[in-house]
C-alpha cells in the first residue's frame, strides 16, 4: 500500500480485473503469474451449485440467483418481443453457464478485423493465443495446443438421435466434419467441449483457481459479491475502481491500471457510469462527462437460433437426470450428465459466393424452445439453424445514473431483412435434414414450426415468434480507429491511460460460432498487451478454401 492510499485508508494493487468471467480469470490469472499484485472483483457469487459442473443441468441455472436474468427493450421484428438474455452471475461468468461448444470461429472472422487496421489481430496471429490457452485431449497439434490451463475434450457422450442428424446432412451431400477448429470450419458433425473428465471446465477451474493456490512472485485476489460502481478516473487515467458489497461501499486503488472484463453487457454500462460515453446520453441520465466517448454500447451484435422440433419414442435427454444416469455419471463421469444439449451441428453457406458461413446448426435430443422452459409430454429432438453472420447491429443505452439500474438492451434483431433470410433458409434446410431417411427410425412428427407451415410468410411469422438468442453478445466497446472504436488495437479505452477492456465487447464483428473460445483468447492476448510483451510468433497454417 503506497503512503497517499495508507493515509486515505485504501487498499492498492496493480491491477484491478473488474469480472470473473470468460476474459477476467484467464487475464487476472496471467498478470498475477507474471509477477503483479492483480484483485479480480466480481459482482456474483462462488461456482459452488452441483448444476454448474454437471454439464447437461446448465438449463437449470437459467433465471437462477447465479444469472443476471437480463431482458432486451421490445423486438420491433420479433413481434414486440422481450428476449431473455442469461448470464453468467458467478465466478466463471458465463463460461459457468454455457454449453461448453469449443469453436474458435472462421479465419475469414479475424483477417477481416485486421483488414479493418487492428494490427495483431489476424487469424495467423491469434492463432498461438488459442494454442497456448488449449489442453486438447488428442494432443497437440498445428491447430491445438496440448498442456494449456483450458481442457478441450471430445464429448463422453453423444444421443444416438445427434449422429442420426448428422447423416442427414451428409445424405444431403453436406461434409463430414471431426474437427471444425481445424483448417477448415464448413461440413457437419460433432462439436468438442470445454470438459475435463466428463464435467464442465470453466475459466473459474482452469485458470482461476490454479492462480489462486499459486505460489511465487505475484498475487490474486478474488472477491465475490462485489459489484463495481464506478471507475475511478483522474486527469485522463484510471486509478482504481469503487464497489459495493455486503458490508457497504469501498474504493480501491490500481496502481498500473484497471481492466474491463465484464462482458459486452455490464464492461459499456460500467464506462457509461463512469462518465465515459457518448455525451448527449450521459447528460441526459444525469453522468458528468469525463470523458467523451461516442462509441461506448454501440455496434451490438448476436447470434439468434430457431428451433425445428420432431416427437419421437426414443428416450430423449429428458431422461438425464433419471436415477440409473445420475449414479452413471457419479460413479463413471458417463452417460447423459455429460452431454451439453447441442451435441452435434456444423457450419455452412446459404450462398455459395460468401467467402465464410453464415449459417451454424446446434442439434440436440431435448424440447429445446424457450431457452428449455418450455414441456411438453413425451420425448423430443431439436435442429436449431443459427444466424452467425448477423447484420443487424443494436446498442447498450444507459437508463439511468443509478449502477443499481440495469441499462437498456437493444440488439434491434432482424433490423437488417438479409438476416431474415438466412433464418428462413436455415428452416427450410432443418425440415429437408429432418425428412432424410437417417431421421425415419426416430421421427414422428414435426411439431414445431408444424406441417401446416408452408409457405414463406408463415416460416417468417414462426421465426418472429421463436427466434432466441443463442448467448453471444459481441462488440459494444469495439476495437478500431473509427470514430465508433472504443478501444485501439491493443485493447487500451482511447484517450485515456491505464484502462484496458478485455472481454467479448471488445470484437469488431462477431466471430462465426460459439464466442467463448474466442474471449478466452482475447483475456490471453490482452495479458501480453498489459505487460508489454511480445506475441507469440505467428503461425503460418494454410487455408483449405
Amino acid at each position: 500500500m503506497d503512503a497517499e492510499a495508507a493515509r486515505a485508508g485504501q487498499e492498492t494493487f496493480d491491477y484491478v480485473v473488474v469480472g470473473a468471467g470468460s476474459g477476467g480469470c484467464v487475464v487476472a490469472a496471467r498478470l498475477s503469474g507474471a509477477g503483479a499484485r492483480v484483485l479480480l472483483l466480481e459482482a456474483g457469487g462462488p461456482d459452488e451449485m452441483r448444476e454448474i459442473h454437471i454439464p447437461a443441468a446448465f438449463p437449470k441455472l437459467f433465471r437462477s440467483p447465479l444469472d443476471w436474468n437480463y431482458e432486451t427493450e421490445p423486438q420491433e421484428h420479433l413481434n414486440g418481443r422481450r428476449l431473455y438474455w442469461p448470464r453468467g452471475k458467478m465466478l466463471g461468468g458465463s463460461s459457468s453457464i454455457n454449453a461448453m461448444i469449443y469453436i474458435r470461429g472462421h479465419r475469414a472472422d479475424y483477417d477481416g478485423w485486421a483488414a479493418q487496421g487492428n494490427r495483431g489481430w489476424s487469424y495467423e496471429d491469434v492463432l498461438p493465443y488459442f494454442r497456448r490457452a488449449e489442453d486438447f485431449e488428442d494432443g497437440a497439434n498445428e491447430y491445438h495446443g496440448a498442456g494449456g490451463p483450458l481442457h478441450v475434450e471430445n464429448r463422453r457422450y453423444t444421443h444416438e438421435i445427434c449422429d442420426a442428424i448428422t447423416r442427414g446432412f451428409e445424405a444431403l451431400g453436406y461434409p463430414r466434419n471431426d474437427d471444425f477448429n481445424g483448417p477448415e470450419q464448413e461440413g457437419v458433425g460433432r462439436y468438442h467441449v470445454t470438459q475435463k473428465g466428463g464435467a464442465r471446465h470453466s475459466t473459474a477451474t482452469a485458470y482461476l483457481r490454479p492462480a489462486l493456490a499459486r505460489g511465487g512472485p505475484g498475487h490474486l485476489e478474488a472477491r465475490t459479491g462485489a459489484l463495481v460502481t464506478r471507475v475511478q478516473i483522474d486527469d485522463g487515467r484510471a486509478t482504481g475502481v469503487t464497489y459495493r458489497d455486503e458490508p457497504g461501499e469501498h474504493e480501491v486503488r490500481a496502481s498500473r491500471g484497471v481492466v474491463l472484463a465484464a462482458g459486452a453487457i455490464t464492461s459499456p454500462h460500467l464506462l457509461m457510469l463512469s462518465g465515459v460515453g457518448e455525451r448527449a446520453m450521459l447528460e441526459a441520465a444525469g453522468v458528468e462527462v469525463v470523458h467523451e466517448l461516442p462509441g461506448v454500447g454501440q455496434n451490438l451484435q448476436d447470434h439468434l437460433f430457431v428451433p425445428v422440433v420432431y416427437d419421437t419414442e426414443t428416450a430423449s435427454l429428458k431422461d438425464a437426470l433419471s436415477e440409473t444416469q445420475m449414479s452413471l455419471y457419479l460413479t463413471e463421469g458417463r452417460g447423459m450428465l455429460c452431454s451439453n444439449v447441442g451435441e452435434t451441428g456444423g457450419f455452412m453457406r446459404t450462398d455459395p459466393a460468401l467467402e465464410a458461413p453464415d449459417l451454424q446448426f446446434h442439434n440436440g435430443a431435448a424440447l429445446f424452445v424457450d431457452h428449455g422452459f418450455l414441456e411438453l409430454d413425451g420425448h423430443h429432438y431439436t435442429l436449431l439453424p443459427s444466424l452467425i453472420a448477423p447484420r443487424s447491429r443494436g446498442q447498450i443505452r444507459l437508463a439511468s445514473a443509478d449502477p443499481g439500474d440495469r441499462p437498456l438492451i437493444e440488439p434491434n434483431y432482424l433490423s437488417d431483412p438479409r438476416d431474415m433470410d438466412v433464418l428462413v433458409a436455415g428452416v427450410e434446410l432443418a425440415r429437408r435434414v429432418g425428412d432424410t431417411p437417417a431421421l425415419a427410425p426416430y421421427r414422428l412428427t414435426e411439431v414445431m414450426p408444424g406441417e401446416a407451415v408452408t409457405d414463406r410468410a408463415g416460416l417468417e411469422a414462426y421465426i418472429r415468434e421463436q427466434a432466441m438468442t443463442i448467448y453471444h453478445p459481441v462488440g459494444t466497446c469495439k476495437m478500431g480507429h473509427d470514430e465508433l472504436a472504443v478501444v485501439d488495437d491493443e485493447l487500451r479505452v482511447r484517450g485515456l491511460e491505464g484502462l484496458w477492456v478485455a472481454d467479448a465487447s471488445v470484437m469488431p464483428v462477431i466471430p462465426r460460432g460459439n464466442t467463448n473460445a474466442p474471449t478466452i483468447m482475447i483475456g490471453e492476448k490482452a495479458a501480453d498487451l498489459i505487460l508489454g510483451r511480445p506475441a507469440p510468433e505467428r503461425q503460418l497454417v494454410e487455408a483449405t478454401a
